[in-house]
């Protein structure tokens, strides 16, 4: 059997979702402005990539039906996710634009092959096009940054085709530690934006509290340990904590992606008619520090943000 895996942090669509599918559909009509995913702009001496995406499943010397995973995207995200697929045996193919980030994979026994990414929209638009074919589809993106994809300790947000993410399900569990089936597909994209949209503001906070207890004599290396033990406890706040103290944002999860990830939050809480100025104003922040060169910067950076506005 062979399924499709896209990683999270992708450059032809809008948001964080990954997509699976039972076939690949190299004749799929999409005319919704993004680029189409079967079609991957590489050199010719790569196009010997395209034949583990055949719908044939074929079994090994053993008898057993071989499992085959093409895996496109190999960033902060995709690269650890698929190092974990190929080292519990899986054959996986891999396809990324520079072909020097699939270098390392091909190592480890990694055939060639890249990038995409989808909002709900977009999902559910794929999702259509794929149907009409006769392949599955199901939506998984991940909650997650760069150290829980290394260790295989992801949560995947499902949804679609049911049959599909049973088969897909031992897959999931060698890149995560939990999986969750949400039903209709959209809905794994709805609640990936419903996450980072808590996240995002909650991160907001943070950093806010960080800088009031400076300013008026507190150690906030004492503020992350105490908020690090009571109610409020977040393991964002033990791990961001003393390197932001320190100025220090080692990128886990790029502030540009947190924006976009508000703003799409945003986005489909205003099409329910759903009031949320708490995301807005931490939105505004992180477009702030967008604006002040921290895009590629870990989302903790937001709190540079706040240190300007307290400058002025």
């Amino acid at each position: 059997m062979t399924f499709l895996v896209r990683a999270p942090y992708c450059h032809h669509f809008s948001s964080t979702a990954m997509a699976m599918s039972s076939s690949f559909c190299p004749h799929l009509p999409l005319q919704f402005g993004a680029r189409p995913i079967f079609y991957f702009p590489t050199k010719p001496s790569f196009s010997h990539s395209f034949k583990p995406f055949s719908v044939q499943a074929s079994k090994n010397s053993s008898g057993k039906e071989e499992l085959r995973v093409g895996f496109l995207g190999l960033g902060i995200m995709g690269t650890p996710m698929a190092q974990n697929l190929i080292k519990s045996g899986c054959d996986v193919t891999v396809w990324n634009r520079t072909k020097s980030k699939c270098d390392p994979l091909i190592n480890l026994g990694a055939k060639y092959v890249d990038v995409s990414t989808v909002d709900d929209t977009t999902s559910k638009l794929i999702s259509a096009r794929i149907k009409e074919t006769g392949a599955l589809f199901l939506e998984a993106p991940v909650s997650g940054s760069k150290k829980p994809a290394e260790d295989g300790q992801l949560i995947f947000l499902t949804a679609g085709d049911k049959s599909l993410y049973e088969t897909v399900a031992p897959f999931l569990d060698i890149m995560g530690k939990s999986r969750f089936y949400l039903g209709d597909v959209g809905n794994g994209a709805a609640m990936k934006l419903v996450v980072n949209m808590i996240m995002g503001s909650m991160m907001a906070a943070f950093s806010e509290g960080l800088l009031l207890s400076e300013k008026v004599g507190l150690d906030p290396n004492d503020v992350v340990e105490v908020v690090s033990q009571g109610a409020i406890s977040a393991p964002m706040y033990k791990l961001k904590g003393p390197a932001m103290i320190k100025s220090q944002y080692p990128t886990a999860f790029p502030l540009k992606h947190q924006q976009k990830d508000l703003r799409l939050a945003l986005g489909l809480a205003e099409s329910v008619s759903q009031s949320t100025p708490i995301a807005a104003a931490a939105n505004e922040l992180y477009k702030v520090a967008k604006s002040r060169g921290l895009s590629d910067q870990d989302f903790s950076a937001v709190i540079e943000a706040l240190k300007a506005k307290l400058q002025n």
